[in-house]
């Protein structure tokens, strides 16, 4: 019975360990940058919207989620291959797993094996993407997608009109 417990203990430790991939470098994305997006969020029936902008800086990228009213929820710099606080806002390591995918998600097909190791992806049928620790993508257009976590929520993404941009 210990070893059960133990063994389960050691499988979900390994489980909250597992992280999203990033890019070995910064691929060109689908859309030019600074992009802006509307993110919904949807989990046990719940839904919250959010704006996400993604900017380019000259070591990297800025990840910047909104709520509606245009306050910030979480903040991040992509450095180095390694997500960093920016800013005064806490660590939000949804909105880092959410960022990782969604770069995922805008790479083009052609780019992924030079950007991700082949065993972290895979093309699925009708365009679909899979990306480690369980991502599915599903696409109706470039930019616009549905992330499907296996961690529980579910992120629809659109273009956000220049008239609501933050």
């Amino acid at each position: 019975m210990t070893r059960l417990l133990l063994a389960g203990l050691c499988l979900l430790l390994s489980a909250c360990a597992a992280r999203t991939p990033l890019p070995a470098q910064l691929p060109t994305l689908t859309a030019p940058l600074p992009l802006a997006l509307q993110v919904q969020r949807e989990q046990a029936g719940t839904r919250q919207d959010a704006w996400l902008v993604l900017q380019a800086e000259q070591h990297g990228l800025r990840a910047s989620l909104f709520d509606p009213l245009g306050v910030p929820l979480a903040r991040q710099s992509l450095r180095d291959g390694h997500w960093h606080n920016d800013g005064l806002l806490p660590p939000n390591a949804e909105a880092r797993e959410l960022f990782s995918a969604l770069l995922f998600a805008l790479t083009p097909a052609a780019a992924l094996p030079a950007h991700y190791p082949t065993e972290q992806w895979r093309a699925l049928a009708a365009g679909q993407r899979w990306l480690n620790p369980g991502w599915r993508i599903g696409y109706l257009a470039p930019l616009e997608f549905t992330l499907y976590s296996a961690a529980g929520p579910t992120y629809r993404i659109s273009p956000l009109p220049d008239d609501k941009a933050p």
